[in-house]
């Protein structure tokens, strides 16, 4: 099948992607949406996991700032791009080792980052990270312990003895750091959890203190404000959402309890919260798959639909998004933004933009290793081929329904 030969032909050539004529030829909106995803998982993965693995990263990897880049150590854009890039593919490379060709391809690329992750924590390396170059380590740290959560037995397990105390040791350093109070409580949070999990002892102020002031920020139906005040963007995609439900459930799962707070009651009104968000994501990918480009660092492009893949993956979406219609959805909002070539570099690496390459769309604090953050909107991968996700029949999403006057739900505002 088409599926098969064009993976094939990727294993081939030892991984190498797709070219730019095939990905815009791929699957059409009614076709093989997992062979497209992960033909995209591949193309944006690949480039950064073989040069990381051989401790190359920092020497071929492109750094694009933002052309208003305020002049933080650009050292930080590799951590950014790996971090953010495993958070994505981790629950893929979590699948069961097989004989089929996007089995064997996932071997691979699996052993490619465990590789990096041990080049990435070893001071020896060319690729050593820099886990001192100032602030934003606690961000992207966050992400690679995150990706560390989706995976454990995939990503962490095996790692040799010496990788996993220079890890630890890296993640424990990055509480050198403070975090203001918005979204970068969280990523102190998922550090600790994550820290917890492993069997360290994780800082239960910092723990606690970032799922209880996201949880006063709650500003209702499904929406939760950056601090305390509101912002009308997608950071409860990129960060608020995931990371409280991911972090309240390690917690739940190791009987951590904060502010005499019983975080399974937390875990349930979040988790209730997060699918209430994930129906107005899905009710704003236009029949056409685009979506609105409001707020901040929309350079971040289909992270904005993390939340609707991430409860696809864990297979919690509420009752109003049957499978079949978040597939397609997700799946006509990746061939909107990925289609155009200039997403990425001519050596397959990811450049500013959203669309395409747009370098003037990026924040301050933007660079192209900041955008690898868009992997989270593949994490439905997680789930095998054989899972209803993918085999249930195809349906029109909502603002597909409306402008083609079909019968379509009316919404309204919930109370919790």
């Amino acid at each position: 099948m088409k599926r098969r030969r064009f993976i094939g032909r990727l294993a081939a050539m030892g991984g190498l992607v797709a070219g730019r004529d095939q990905l815009a030829a791929a699957a059409p909106p009614t076709g093989d949406a997992r062979a497209y995803m992960v033909d995209l998982l591949v193309r944006m993965a690949m480039p950064v996991l073989r040069a990381m693995a051989k401790g190359q990263l920092q020497k071929t990897f492109p750094v694009e700032l933002s052309p208003v880049w305020r002049g933080a150590d650009s050292r930080l854009c590799y951590l950014e791009c790996f971090g953010r890039l495993l958070a994505g593919i981790a629950p893929w490379l979590a699948l069961p080792d097989s004989d089929s060709e996007e089995g064997r391809l996932r071997r691979q690329m699996r052993e490619l980052a465990l590789q990096g992750i041990a080049q990435g924590v070893d001071p020896a390396s060319p690729d050593y990270l820099a886990w001192r170059a100032g602030n934003q380590v606690l961000v992207d740290s966050s992400y690679l312990t995150n990706a560390l959560l989706r995976a454990p037995a995939a990503l962490w397990e095996p790692l040799s003895a010496r990788t996993k105390r220079l890890l630890v040791a890296e993640i424990r350093g990055a509480r050198r750091f403070q975090p203001p109070y918005n979204n970068w409580l969280l990523f102190a949070a998922m550090n600790e959890v994550w820290l917890a999990s492993v069997g360290e002892d994780g800082d239960i102020v910092r723990l606690g203190t970032g799922v209880k002031k996201t949880s006063e920020w709650y500003a209702g139906d499904g929406w939760i404000k950056d601090g305390e005040a509101f912002h009308f963007d997608y950071y409860n995609s990129y960060v608020m959402w995931p990371m409280q439900l991911e972090i309240l459930e390690q917690m739940t799962t190791l009987g951590l309890a904060v502010y005499r707070d019983n975080p399974a009651s937390m875990l349930a009104l979040t988790l209730q919260r997060t699918q209430r968000y994930c129906e107005h994501l899905e009710r704003l990918v236009s029949p056409e798959g685009t979506f609105p480009v409001i707020g901040r660092s929309l350079t971040y492009r289909t992270a904005a639909f993390q939340p609707l893949a991430l409860l696809a993956w864990r297979k919690q979406l509420p009752a109003s998004l049957p499978e079949g219609q978040v597939r397609a959805a997700l799946h006509a909002v990746h061939r909107t933004i990925w289609t155009n070539p200039s997403n990425f570099t001519a050596d397959g690496f990811l450049t500013l933009g959203f669309a395409g390459h747009n370098p003037g769309l990026a924040d301050w604090y933007s660079n192209n290793g900041s955008t690898y953050i868009a992997s989270t909107a593949l994490l439905a991968l997680g789930l095998p081929p054989t899972d209803t996700y993918w085999t249930t029949a195809a349906l029109a999403w909502t603002q597909k329904k409306a402008f083609a006057n079909a019968p379509f739900p009316r919404d309204y505002a919930v109370d919790y």
